[in-house]
């Protein structure tokens, strides 16, 4: 089974997404850490982050991997604490908006995807990636509280900052942050985690049942 998990960042899909893996015993596929990576890796080469077609080639050159333990791999290197860092923070969202890019990186999530039972999360999952999944949940949250918790994961970084940088992100997701048609919509604005997680998990389990 595939639970697909969208929305804007801030609104706690990373947290609720790794959970709820861990809870049924599922791999947990963070698609946004697989451009944190190939931008890591672009940034050590010294390619230019506006050009998408070199970069484009690096991700098809450089097959991503995340493996059970949720560590991300790119060029045989463990970047999981690496793509973390503020620099790639800042620079994310060019290499991420690229079509080449985008074009290698669904088809590796495919790829992923296709090993069966995991929590996928992301902002394209139930529409692009996984549209087949049998659970899509697509959460999201005030702006507001979304600013306050990027603070709370990311205190070396001022409030202002991360308050623009989180602009700046809506903005340039605008295009394809939409739930699908049949996704289950979750506003965490006034919910902890664990009342998200059991809400979605409480859905998975129905659908298990109604599969059985």
């Amino acid at each position: 089974m595939i639970v697909a998990i969208d929305g804007p960042a801030g609104a706690g899909k990373s947290t609720v997404a790794r959970r709820l893996a861990g809870r049924l015993g599922y791999r947990y596929l963070d698609t946004g850490a697989m451009y944190r990576a190939l931008t890591w890796l672009a940034l050590v080469r010294g390619l230019p982050l506006a050009d998408g077609g070199p970069l484009g080639e690096l991700a098809r050159e450089n097959p991503i991997d995340i493996d059970e333990a949720g560590r991300v791999w790119i060029d045989a290197t463990d970047v999981t604490a690496a793509i973390r860092q503020a620099r790639i923070d800042r620079v994310v969202p060019v290499v991420a908006r690229h079509p080449q890019v985008r074009s290698v990186m669904r088809e590796r999530q495919h790829e992923l995807a296709e090993l069966g039972d995991a929590v996928i999360e992301g902002r394209d999952i139930g529409t692009v990636v996984a549209p087949d999944a049998e659970v899509k949940i697509y959460l999201t949250a005030d702006s507001t509280v979304r600013a306050q918790r990027r603070t709370a994961d990311r205190p070396e970084i001022g409030a202002d900052a991360l308050a623009t940088d989180l602009r700046l992100r809506d903005e340039s997701d605008a295009a394809r942050m939409r739930p699908a048609e049949d996704a289950e919509l979750i506003d965490t604005t006034q919910l902890d985690v664990d009342g998200v997680v059991a809400r979605v998990e409480e859905l998975v389990r129905e659908r298990q049942l109604a599969a059985s």
